[in-house]
């Protein structure tokens, strides 16, 4: 026997309901705007936490040797002395709001007091475009000199641990600032900013102090290295991953 053979003729599809077209498309601009909503707040809280709490830096130059190295990434902490009003609100290729110059660098309220040895991000006081970061030497009221390279404060020298020399101290004998500078007294709201490469850092002996507002916050940790002129694994320094900036 054949075996039973099917309709070829198309079942007719059900009828939409009324208005059921005209769900559908409410539906997607729905989803949109959700999508739109969270990436809006995703933008705000990154530059709220960029701006006014932590922020990532690249380290470019060798000044801070051998703490930081060329390459180091790290993370800095701008809520640790207080809320500091910003002189830009940004996010690197997205956003670039500059605030009115009323506004620009003021500490709303202050936290933890600046000390010696904080290594500090600041904005550059020749070129206010740039951040610089070094270690602070002198606070306000301290007399700084260097003699034959040596760092002395209120007459007295320092402990230095953190002090790179590429050339000997015998041989810092010249009248650069490098080798010998001051006595200096550290204004009032200032600081007196130095690199631990003291023999390849461009700081407070060649340009002056730091004014206090200007400091935006304290280095905090390392969570990237890469050495451009290493070999190995990508060029990676493993071992500087989560070391903190002391």
């Amino acid at each position: 026997m054949g075996q039973p053979v099917r309709s070829s003729i198309p079942r007719p599809r059900p009828l939409l309901r009324s208005g059921q077209q005209g769900k559908q498309a409410p539906a997607a601009r729905s989803a949109l705007r959700e999508y739109g909503e969270a990436l809006i707040i995703a933008l705000g809280l990154a530059l709220v936490i960029r701006t006014f709490f932590i922020q990532a830096y690249k380290i470019p130059s060798g000044s801070m040797e051998p703490t930081l190295l060329i390459g180091d990434h790290i993370l800095v902490n701008k809520l640790v002395y207080g809320l500091r009003m910003p002189d830009s609100i940004s996010i690197p290729y997205l956003i670039y709001i500059p605030l009115p110059t009323s506004y620009r660098g003021r500490y709303l309220f202050r936290l933890e007091s600046i000390h010696h040895g904080d290594v500090v991000v600041f904005v550059f006081p020749p070129d206010p475009t740039k951040d610089f970061i070094k270690r602070v030497i002198g606070l306000a009221g301290d007399t700084v000199e260097v003699r034959g390279g040596v760092v002395y404060l209120n007459g007295a020298q320092v402990p230095d641990p953190h002090a790179h020399y590429e050339v000997p101290l015998a041989e810092h004998v010249t009248s650069s600032p490098r080798d010998n500078f001051g006595p200096v007294k550290v204004p009032d709201g200032k600081l007196f900013m130095m690199g631990d490469n003291r023999d390849r850092s461009y700081d407070s002996r060649w340009w002056g102090f730091v004014d206090e507002n200007e400091v935006e916050g304290r280095a905090l940790v390392m969570y990237w290295s890469w050495d451009g002129e290493g070999s190995g694994l990508f060029n990676v320094r493993w071992n500087r991953f989560g070391r903190l900036v002391e």
